[in-house]
């Protein structure tokens, strides 16, 4: 499955969070059309700012020419109906198997019968999602890296159900994106969250326990094994109420090994999400 496949000319993204948005600026960089869909007028107008940055930032990189001709192709609405004409939807809303299943129908619902409908989900089993579904072979995973510009990887995740060309066309698509697609069968955390997860729970016992800071754990990591970021900074970059889902949903259907550590569980009780929050592992300002 090597080939590169040009997006459908019109894409569509339910969730404009930082994953989402990333996702619409990957997908507006292939030369889509995109629109996200928001829960109400507030959520749209930031998913709109967050798409917008995205796009100028790449224009100062100096991978687009001018952003206007590129934002012309970018919409942001809070009315389902205006994904109909997608030929493929991604759904980026949070870990949640009841959200997510309600997300995917209410897509499936608009949609012409051609058009695929992708989840990002980073460890919910497909076959669950796609009982929900009408047509469950439509159903493929696009499982997105954050932050999704500099990410170079996307699982692309196959059930039972999912038409064997469709996940051919799903890797040609990702390399439209200029990304590397890694084609993995649907497992628990697939591949990258269960190893990822793995390490990742492992490093916030290694504090609970006073071994080392999170900065040295990180740069042990970093240093002696080549990681490109060490496992705490990642994990305050993903969200650690993120993580904090993925490991219980993981402990669910794996076992204990995946129990969160009790450290993560009162950082997330208290607020200390990462990134969005301010403050996790580490201090963060932007």
């Amino acid at each position: 499955m090597s080939e590169t496949i040009a997006l459908p000319q019109t894409c569509g993204v339910v969730g404009g969070g930082r994953m989402g948005a990333g996702i619409a600026h990957a997908m507006l960089l292939a030369g889509s059309g995109v629109t996200v869909l928001e829960r109400d007028a507030d959520a749209a107008v930031g998913a709109s700012e967050r798409v917008e940055r995205a796009v100028h930032a790449s224009v100062r990189r100096g991978v687009l020419d001018d952003a206007a001709s590129v934002l012309a192709r970018f919409s942001c609405t809070t009315s389902v109906d205006d994904l109909a004409p997608a030929g493929l939807v991604v759904e980026a809303v949070p870990e949640d198997v009841a959200l997510k299943t309600d997300t995917l129908t209410r897509i499936e619902g608009v949609v012409a019968g051609d058009a695929v409908i992708a989840t990002n989900t980073s460890s919910i089993s497909l076959d669950v999602l796609g009982a929900a579904l009408d047509d469950p072979k439509r159903l493929v995973g696009l499982h997105f890296f954050n932050p999704v510009p500099a990410s170079k990887l996307i699982e692309v995740v196959y059930a039972d159900a999912t038409d064997d060309a469709l996940t051919e066309r799903a890797a040609g698509w990702v390399r439209a994106m200029g990304k590397t697609p890694v084609v993995v069968r649907n497992a628990p955390g697939f591949a990258s969250s269960r190893l990822g997860v793995a390490i990742g729970l492992e490093a916030i016992r290694m504090v609970e326990d006073g071994v080392a800071s999170a900065a040295d754990i990180d740069a042990a990591m970093e240093l002696g094994y080549g990681y490109p970021m060490g496992p705490l900074k990642l994990t305050d970059i993903v969200g650690i109420d993120v993580r904090l889902g993925i490991s219980r949903y993981l402990e669910q259907e794996i076992g204990p090994r995946f129990a969160p550590p009790q450290l993560m569980v009162d950082m997330v009780e208290r607020g200390d999400l990462g990134r969005k929050s301010g403050r996790g592992f580490y201090e963060w300002d932007d």
